[in-house]
């Protein structure tokens, strides 16, 4: 994000604290698990034959949210089937008139 909303230095820390593959914790470099930043865009790559879960990766997208107190503002949306983006939601400001008739 270029507006600093999100750090992504620190989301990039947080996923790969939390990151389970066979379910443990700080398992990511004995099983080839590569997470690369770029300026504004984290990539989490692993191998087929780990099964590296989808969900967990918006699981802990939307926890760290939840915890820099962002979860109002952005939402974690699947851009393709192997890809998420955070988003910003859209406000629209309507008219209420219309809402009461």
């Amino acid at each position: 994000v270029d507006d600093k909303v999100l750090d992504v230095a620190s989301f990039e820390k947080y996923l790969q604290e939390r990151i389970k593959v066979d379910g443990k914790t700080g398992n990511l470099a004995q099983s080839n698990v590569v997470i690369t930043r770029d300026r504004t865009k984290l990539t989490v790559a692993s191998p087929s034959e780990v099964g590296f879960s989808k969900r967990q990766l918006k699981y802990l997208s939307k926890r760290y949210l939840k915890k820099q107190q962002l979860r109002d503002y952005l939402r974690v949306v699947a851009a393709s089937k192997n890809s998420y983006e955070l988003r910003y939601y859209q406000i629209t400001g309507g008219n209420d008139d219309e809402a009461e008739e």
